[in-house]
Parts: structure tokens; sequence; C-alpha cells
């Protein structure tokens, strides 16, 4: 059930900050020199990352994603959860994508595999 502080919340969030705002936001739990915007195209908005102790090199970020993200009722809770997300993946992937990309569940690719076998 919906209280009239989080329709606020969620309207002033959409009004006040765009997809690049939006997408700094979420970066900004990295260290302060480790990131720089690559490049920001008209389908996504690209960091570079760096540093000694981190194995990540890129963030993508989607703006149809990011726009998504603004209009959602609960956007502030997967905003956080994004945060967390990349803090978590920076060790560990080379490469943090937003929206992640879908992967095919086993039993979609087990007719697939038995169609090349022939």
């Amino acid at each position: 059930m919906s209280n009239g502080w989080e329709d606020v919340m969620s309207t002033a969030t959409a009004t006040m900050m765009d997809e690049t705002q939006l997408a700094e936001e979420i970066v900004s739990v990295l260290p302060a020199g480790a990131i720089r915007v690559c490049s920001a195209q008209r389908e996504d908005i690209r960091y570079a990352v760096r540093g000694r102790s981190i194995r990540m090199r890129m963030i993508v970020l989607q703006r149809a994603a990011l726009r998504k993200l603004l209009r959602d009722r609960d956007g502030l809770v997967k905003i956080e959860y994004l945060q967390r997300d990349l803090l978590r993946s920076i060790g560990v992937r080379k490469e943090f994508v937003y929206p992640r990309p879908r992967v095919a569940p086993a039993a979609d690719l087990a007719p697939a595999l038995a169609l090349s076998a022939c």
C-alpha cells in the first residue's frame, strides 16, 4: 500500500533528476578517483574504472533503463540495490551493465542443443 510520502518522493525524484544525474548517483559509491565518464552516448552512459585493487574496467548504464528507474515507485530502493550490487561487483567482474543481459534458462537451451546435435 502506498502512502502520500512515497508518491511525493517518486515525483520529486523524477522531476529533479535526469538519467545522467542518476548514473552519477549510482556510481558515486565508488572511490572518487576511480571513475570517469568515458562516453555519454545516445543509448547508454559509459564509465571507465581504474584502480590497482579494482578488477572492474567498465560500467555501462542504459539510458532507457535509467529513465524507467526514475519513474518507478520503488526507484529509491532499486537505486540503493544497484549501488550495493556495484560495490559487490567491483572486485569480481570486469564490466557492470545495467540492466543485466538476460541469460536463457537451461530449460530453454535444451531444445536448441538437441537440434544442433542432429
